[in-house]
């Protein structure tokens, strides 16, 4: 018998959104872990929010709704709303109901801010970790590091030279966003800045590539289930990979010797000297090339470990 294509909506609904999530959904079993993650942050919610007032977004919905920002890459917080409007697997995991209003996305961009601030993600994170290593899903000896270019959100246009004197007039064709031709300009980041993102720095991630504002961000990675035990980020420079790969290895690293994979860029003599007065075995990818000399030796790559961890870190990091 054929249905009717009945176009007229029920006035009422007895179904939750919890029943509308399969069992079986992965999403589940984060929430259960994010929710006992965000039970050992109340007191600092409570230190940050006062008693009086109109009541705020709730710190546990933004986290949740910034960590689905995460899992699914949803490119802006614009559409972040938008899906709250109507995905029905979001609004359960956020801890919004039905009729529950979906919040403006200024006022959700402010408050998340606010806690960027005060620093609450990195707390979040880091009771993350320790939520893996109690359910022994990492391993403690065996680590990987590796850093990418994180583009600023800065414009080109923005990347003036410092006390250039009086800004030459805007072109006709339009004085809010007006054209300019960098062609044959010396640009560098000794001599320009910018002026909306004064730490961004000009850098490209290899010869050929265009150069871009742009920051150094770096993951430390354990190898036993690929998760992140740490993340940094820092100014674009020439070393800030290696930088930022010494302070994360200092923060793991213990009374117990750690391996470290990583490649060919940080093989140098600093780097490979100071990750061993860590306690951390660097095993990187020897850089021999153009007539160099390789600063890991015969007490690294006579181990048949070395090779394996070349091959994770490849691995790990797409190469």
């Amino acid at each position: 018998m054929r249905g009717l294509d009945l176009q007229q909506s029920a006035i009422f609904s007895y179904l939750s959104p919890e029943q509308r999530v399969p069992t079986d959904h992965p999403l589940r079993s984060i929430r259960l872990i994010c929710n006992r993650i965000l039970a050992e942050l109340d007191p600092l919610f409570a230190k940050m929010y006062s008693a009086v007032g109109r009541a705020s977004i709730p710190p546990e919905k933004l986290l949740r709704a910034l960590l689905l920002q995460v899992l699914y890459s949803v490119r802006s917080e614009r559409m972040l709303m938008e899906q709250l409007d109507y995905n029905l697997l979001f609004r359960w995991f956020v801890g919004l109901n039905m009729d529950d209003e979906v919040w403006d996305v200024t006022v959700y961009t402010k408050n998340r801010d606010r806690l960027l601030k005060a620093d609450v993600a990195r707390q979040f994170f880091g009771l993350v970790i320790d939520e893996a290593k109690r359910l022994d899903l990492m391993s403690d000896e065996h680590f990987t590091v590796d850093g990418t270019l994180l583009e600023a959100c800065a414009s080109l246009k923005s990347f003036k030279k410092v006390d250039s004197g009086e800004e030459p007039p805007a072109p006709v064709d339009d004085p809010g966003n007006p054209t300019v031709d960098f062609h044959g300009e010396k640009r560098s980041n000794q001599t320009h800045a910018s002026t909306t993102d004064e730490d961004a720095l000009l850098a490209r991630k290899g010869s050929g590539k265009e150069a871009k504002l742009s920051y150094s961000g770096h993951v430390l990675m354990e190898n036993r289930n690929g998760l992140i035990a740490d993340v940094e980020v820092l100014q674009a420079t020439g070393t800030a990979e290696r930088d930022a790969a010494l302070m994360m290895i200092e923060r793991i690293a213990d009374d117990h010797q750690v391996t470290v994979g990583a490649d060919k860029n940080y093989d140098t003599k600093d780097f490979v000297a100071e990750a061993r007065n860590m306690h951390a075995t660097p095993h990187v990818a020897q850089n021999i090339h153009a007539r160099r000399t390789s600063a890991i030796d015969g007490r690294t790559t006579r181990h048949a470990g070395y090779v394996i961890s070349q091959h994770e870190s490849k691995r790990s990091s797409g190469g």
